[in-house]
């Protein structure tokens, strides 16, 4: 065990030198080409109509004869209130065919599988600020896909074919329906509000990542001294909540309030939350998250701590502990690409208030290998768990081809620091390519090749191809 320890320690430090020395190659081939920057004193033209790029229409649109194009706008429809709807219909999505490969190590079983994922959207637009949203899955259902496996297990097709409703709601401002009411603007009754079954999404997903039914109240451009403006939003959920586990809660309940405000140096999230649960799933429970980012000579960053409490007995649902996540990130000189470093440290055994089927644990965020990919059984290569864990990611991202591919390498390492915990201790190396062409069609390569403590060497490569409509 003290042996395997090392080796993978050993691995780990020999990793983060590879990448360090990758993104001092970077940074000197971003130097080399670095021109002196000149302002043209010359007037530049504007296009004409027909030098512009043509506008992508979605698949339907019924309203304007123009999405969102150029022209006079509709009288629209005069409501009782005062406000003026102008209806459209705009109907948009994706469909995503991946096949995936992994092989599972020493302890898990290969995966082979061809899967399919489909969004399809409606977008009631009354207004620049309402709008009627709904969204189907129909060949994906409670995070399985329609799929064709060829191992582990028998071979043969799955599907999934569904019309369940996996987001509906409805958002606007109170003062814009309303106008009416305070025709001066003077009376502070812009408040936004949405209802339904909505994407909550927190902490950029470490704290929510989950569908829920909701209702949010937010009240924008709140002054404090020394502050430049805050955002307060008061939400409620009462259904379809999944816990940290991924798996649902019928009777869960939450009510939080997040707040984000805009100083001179920085953007700072205080955002607090509470859990109403059954015992049997571990009772209530309450999560806080505290984020600041800003820019440090010249580098992007961004720091946050998240906790969560379980009031009653600890279960896969709810458990207590704290996550510290840094993530840095700047564009070398000359160049158009991105070098990141993101890190964390996982104390005891944190738990996300809420989390999606497919959204795996709260590192996705780190990186490359830490993500879930949220298609079939392709699992992230260094896990997404943060109990009693430690770890981080060192990556490069480049652009070529006027920004439509680009390439993205990446170096990682995860240790576990005492306790009880299912995190393995490992290092890996993350690739991906991604390419965009004929403005609705995505080739997206994904591979990686890790060193795991129960696993030993396991890869994985996976090709998807998306369309979007």
């Amino acid at each position: 065990m003290v042996g395997d320890a090392f080796l993978i320690y050993r691995y780990w430090w020999i990793a983060v030198s590879l990448g360090m020395l990758v993104s001092l190659v970077g940074l000197g081939v971003g130097a080399a080409h670095a021109r002196e920057p000149a302002l043209s004193t010359e007037p530049i033209p504007m296009k004409t109509e027909d030098e512009l790029p043509k506008r992508v229409p979605p698949l339907i649109t019924i309203g304007p004869d123009e999405f969102l194009g150029s022209g006079n706008i509709d009288e629209g429809i005069v409501l009782p209130t005062g406000a003026v709807w102008q209806p459209a219909l705009w109907v948009f999505g994706d469909v995503r065919t991946s096949y995936n490969f992994v092989d599972g190590g020493d302890t898990r079983d290969d995966i082979q599988e061809i899967v399919a994922r489909a969004n399809l959207n409606f977008n009631l637009k009354l207004s620049g600020t309402e709008r009627l949203f709904l969204q189907i899955q129909p060949i994906s259902s409670d995070g399985a896909f329609t799929r064709y496996t060829i191992e582990p297990g028998d071979e043969g097709f799955e599907n999934e074919f569904n019309l369940d409703v996996t987001a509906l709601f409805f958002e606007g401002d109170f003062g814009e329906i309303f106008p009416d009411l305070d025709p001066d603007d003077r009376r502070a009754l812009d408040i936004g509000f949405s209802v339904g079954r909505q994407q909550i999404f927190f902490q950029e997903g470490i704290m929510f990542n989950d569908v829920i039914d909701s209702v949010g109240v937010t009240r924008d451009t709140v002054f404090f001294p020394g502050v430049i403006d805050t955002r307060l939003t008061v939400l409620f959920g009462w259904g379809d909540l999944n816990r940290d586990d991924n798996v649902i809660d019928g009777d869960a309940k939450f009510v939080g309030l997040f707040t984000e405000s805009d100083t001179a140096f920085s953007t700072v999230n205080f955002d607090f939350a509470y859990t109403f649960a059954e015992e049997d799933n571990g009772g209530d429970g309450f999560y806080y998250g505290i984020s600041a980012t800003q820019r440090i000579l010249g580098i992007n960053t961004s720091f946050r701590i998240n906790g969560s409490e379980a009031l009653g007995r600890e279960t896969a649902a709810i458990s207590s502990g704290t996550l510290l996540f840094a993530q840095l990130s700047m564009t070398p000189h000359g160049t158009e690409n991105v070098a990141y470093l993101d890190a964390f440290w996982g104390i005891d055994e944190y738990a996300s208030a809420a989390r999606g089927e497919t959204t795996g644990g709260p590192l996705g965020q780190t990186g490359l290998l830490f993500a879930a990919v949220g298609l079939g059984r392709y699992p992230a290569a260094l896990g997404n768990r943060a109990d009693n864990a430690f770890g981080g990611a060192l990556g490069y991202q480049m652009f070529f081809n006027h920004e439509l591919t680009q390439l993205t390498v990446e170096l990682g390492g995860v240790g576990t620091n005492g306790g009880a915990t299912q995190v393995e201790d490992g290092v890996g190396i993350g690739l991906r390519f991604l390419h965009s062409f004929a403005d609705r069609y995505t080739v997206r390569i994904d591979g990686f090749a890790a060193y795991r403590e129960e696993q030993k060497e396991t890869f994985g490569i996976r090709t998807e191809f998306r369309v979007q409509f």
